[in-house]
């Protein structure tokens, strides 16, 4: 059997969409499992597209993953138990922090490079 594949589409008014699709031709409608802190997702729906072979998946963000911190959302192939993508919301006071965090070690990196390269230009002129 071919490998199910999934391209997320859009995050669309509190819902999250994607495409399914077998990577060789047809396959039978798939099988998928959504859940958050390993409780299975409700509302999940696939609907075909019968121009295209392929799915649409639908999945409802529960209002219990909006919170802070960093929450998954684990979506699984149930034929296979293949991860087929997640969805990652980081928010809340801990997520300025991280951001603040990284904007600062970004910005040593590049003065670190800016002056290996100064030094590169010297010493090769």
């Amino acid at each position: 059997m071919s490998q199910l594949n999934l391209t997320k589409t859009r995050l669309f008014e509190g819902a999250w969409e994607g495409v399914l699709r077998y990577d060789q031709g047809n396959g039978p409608e798939p099988s998928i499992d959504v859940t958050f802190r390993e409780q299975t997702v409700s509302g999940v729906t696939i609907e075909p597209d019968t121009e295209t072979g392929s799915w649409t998946l639908r999945v409802p963000i529960p209002l219990q993953s909006l919170s802070d911190g960093v929450q998954t959302i684990l979506i699984t192939d149930r034929a296979t138990d293949q991860r087929l993508d997640l969805i990652t919301f980081i928010a809340g006071e801990a997520l300025a922090d991280d951001i603040r965090a990284e904007i600062d070690l970004l910005r040593a990196e590049l003065d670190m490079l800016k002056r290996a390269f100064r030094r590169h230009c010297v010493e090769t002129s």
